[in-house]
C-alpha cells in the first residue's frame, strides 16, 4: 500500500483536477471537507462525471490521513437532539418547509456518509468506491432538488434546527467498513424506505404534487443505494465466512444501532436486496409492533 498524507481540503484545487487523471479518493475527501453544501453537491456530482470519463481514477491502496473537523457543514442549521424536534402539520405551508429542510439535511448528510465511505476505507475492489461514488452524486441532486423546492416556500437550508445524529453511525463504524455496510445504508438508509410512502402520501393530500414528485425520485434511488449496501455487506461477509443474518444481529448490538420499527415498505426492501429470511424477520417485529398498539389503544 501506499500511503499520502491528506490533501488540505481547500487546496484541491482546479489545478489539481487539471492533472488528469487524478485520484477521485482525495478529491471526495476534498468534498467532504467542504462546508458550503451548494458547492459540496456541485463538487460531487462533477467528480462522479470525472470517473465516468476517466478524468479521475479511483486509487485503491492511497492511504489517506484524516483531517480534523469532518464532516464540513455550514455553521446553520442549528444541531440539537431529535427529541426536541417539534412536529408540524403539513397542510400549512410553514409545516412543509419545515419537513422539506428535514429530508434536505437528511440527503446533505447522506452525501457525506457515501463521500466518506469512499475515501476513508481501503485496499476494496474498484467498483466499491465507483459505486459510492454514484450514491453520493445521486444524494447530491436529491439534495439539490430539495433545496430549490424549499427556496419556493421562501426559505433556505439553515433556517431550522435538525439533528446529527446520522453523522453519529458514521463515526461509529469508522474503523469498520463491514460494520459501515451493514448500519448506514442497510439500517439508516433502509428506514427511508419505510417512511418514504406515508410522507409522499400526505404531501399528495396537502396538495403538494412537486414535493411529491421529489419523493418519487428519491425513493427509486435510495432503493438503488441500499441494495449497494446490502451487496457489499454480503461480499464482505462472504470473504470472512460470516453469516449474514447473524452478523448483522452482531452488529447492530456492538454498534447500538437504532431499533427496527414497522411499519416497514416490504416491496422496497425486497427490491433493495433483503433476502425473504430478512423479510420474514421484519413482519415479525411488524405485527409485534400492531399488537402493542392495540393493547396500548384498549388500556386507554
Amino acid at each position: 500500500m501506499t500511503s499520502a498524507a491528506s490533501p488540505v481540503c481547500s487546496a484541491f484545487s482546479a489545478s489539481t483536477r487539471a492533472q488528469a487523471p487524478y485520484c477521485a479518493r482525495s478529491a471526495a475527501l476534498a468534498a467532504l471537507c467542504e462546508r458550503d453544501p451548494a458547492t459540496k453537491a456541485a463538487a460531487t456530482r462533477d467528480l462522479y462525471a470525472a470517473v465516468l470519463d476517466r478524468r479521475a481514477v479511483c486509487h485503491a491502496d492511497l492511504e489517506l490521513a484524516e483531517p480534523a473537523g469532518l464532516p464540513g457543514r455550514p455553521s446553520r442549521p442549528e444541531l440539537v437532539e431529535a427529541r426536541q424536534l417539534g412536529r408540524r402539520s403539513m397542510q400549512s405551508p410553514q409545516g412543509r418547509a419545515v419537513l422539506l429542510h428535514a429530508l434536505a439535511h437528511i440527503e446533505f448528510n447522506a452525501i457525506n456518509l457515501a463521500l466518506d465511505a469512499l475515501w476513508r476505507f481501503v485496499g476494496m475492489p474498484p467498483t466499491f468506491y465507483t459505486d459510492w461514488l454514484k450514491v453520493a452524486a445521486e444524494e447530491a441532486y436529491h439534495y439539490s432538488l430539495l433545496a430549490a423546492r424549499l427556496a419556493e416556500y421562501g426559505h433556505a437550508y439553515g433556517d431550522f434546527p435538525a439533528h446529527g445524529g446520522l453523522w453519529d453511525m458514521c463515526e461509529r463504524t469508522r474503523g469498520d467498513v463491514l460494520a459501515r455496510m451493514a448500519l448506514v445504508p442497510r439500517t439508516l438508509e433502509a428506514r427511508g424506505l419505510d417512511a418514504s410512502p406515508p410522507i409522499r402520501a400526505r404531501l399528495q393530500q396537502a396538495g403538494d404534487h412537486e414535493s411529491a414528485a421529489i419523493l418519487d425520485v428519491i425513493l427509486r434511488d435510495e432503493i438503488g443505494h441500499v441494495l449497494i449496501g446490502n451487496r457489499w455487506f454480503r461480499h464482505l461477509c462472504d470473504g470472512s465466512g460470516l453469516d449474514p443474518h447473524q452478523t448483522y444481529l452482531r452488529l447492530a448490538d456492538q454498534y447500538h444501532a437504532p431499533k427496527l420499527r414497522g411499519p416497514f415498505n416490504f416491496e422496497a426492501r425486497r427490491d433493495a436486496g433483503f433476502d425473504e429470511a430478512e423479510l420474514a424477520a421484519l413482519a415479525g417485529l411488524d405485527a409485534g409492533s400492531v399488537e402493542q398498539q392495540a393493547s396500548r389503544q384498549n388500556t386507554q
